[in-house]
């Protein structure tokens, strides 16, 4: 359970860090403080001893690769309500593209009803989104427990599945003929996500990456066994800047399909998006306007993937870009 501090490696643009682990079997009081540390310095830790069945995941994990092994054109049959259901390189409504395939489901439990192995992830993942929100309160001080995690519980909550998958890619060449091939291309670009937490694994293929404020790329070491989990633009608003919503991105694989599986727990649409009282003081004023996730969501939906969507959102006067 330590959360480690920085080490440089050998480049100014990719660091090699040991991120934020975080072992939830151990002394509550120690695990939340733990974990607010980890979303003030980086946005992004890793959990292990999660309490989600191994079995579950392993249904889970099979049951999409199958269905991306499926051929292009009965992945395509997959009709969902837009923006739902299957995608091949289009992220998003404003022309950002990828080398990846996904398919994007609601966790509304009739949305999902078909499969069992879909609807038990969903279950046992929005129950550690949960665990952790109300962890996070209490390494907070924050006397409502459950002021994160009720927004999830809702029963109209905006939560997401997305599947992930990244086909092997050739390495990219410099324009210098002399230079070896050795660049990854972008599977999904720079973004950071705009719900509240995002609970992410993937298989033990690497390519994931964080942003440190410095503008560092951190390599995130791939581990089937555990579970990462993102702080996104939400929580940053209502922690009113505590927490770092972590900008992220994935690359491919030159030899290895890499499939990944992220949970987006978000609240109800209407839901209105503020800051605990206790966490706003004459020292630290509120950062952002009250607004609610509709709101946040129609302007994400109208920027490109890596606009930083707070700076809409900014209280009057203050200049800072997020």
């Amino acid at each position: 359970m330590v959360v480690a501090s920085p080490t440089k490696l050998h480049s100014e643009e990719h660091l090699a860090i040991e991120l934020p682990t975080v072992d939830l079997s151990g002394d509550r009081s120690m695990v939340s403080n733990l974990i607010v540390k980890a979303c003030e310095e980086y946005g992004f830790f890793k959990v292990k001893n999660h309490g989600v069945p191994h079995d579950i995941i392993a249904k889970m994990e099979k049951e999409s690769f199958n269905f991306f092994a499926k051929p292009f054109d009965e992945k395509q049959k997959v009709e969902l309500a837009k923006p739902f259901g299957y995608g091949c390189k289009n992220i998003g409504f404003r022309g950002d593209i990828g080398e990846v395939e996904y398919l994007l489901l609601n966790t509304n439990p009739l949305s999902i009803a078909e499969s069992s192995a879909v609807s038990a992830y969903i279950e046992a993942v929005r129950e550690l989104a949960c665990e952790l929100l109300d962890l996070m309160a209490e390494g907070l001080r924050v006397p409502d427990k459950s002021v994160f995690s009720r927004l999830i519980r809702d029963v109209d909550s905006d939560s997401l599945i997305r599947l992930n998958h990244y086909p092997p890619m050739p390495l990219l060449c410099k324009d210098d003929d002399s230079s070896p091939c050795n660049q990854n291309k972008v599977g999904f670009g720079e973004h950071s996500d705009p719900q509240i937490l995002t609970i992410l694994r993937s298989n033990d293929v690497g390519g994931l990456q964080i942003s440190l404020n410095d503008g560092a790329w951190v390599p995130v070491t791939p581990d089937p066994a555990t579970f990462w989990v993102n702080v996104g633009d939400l929580l940053q608003a209502m922690t009113n800047g505590r927490f770092v919503s972590v900008r992220h991105k994935a690359l491919t694989n030159s030899s290895k399909s890499r499939m990944s599986m992220a949970y987006f727990a978000g609240p109800p649409p209407n839901a209105r998006i503020t800051v605990p009282p206790e966490m706003i003081t004459p020292t630290k004023p509120a950062l952002y306007k009250p607004f609610t996730w509709a709101e946040f969501k129609k302007a994400a939906y109208a920027m490109r993937l890596g606009d930083r969507r707070l700076g809409l959102f900014r209280m009057e006067g203050d200049e800072q870009v997020a």
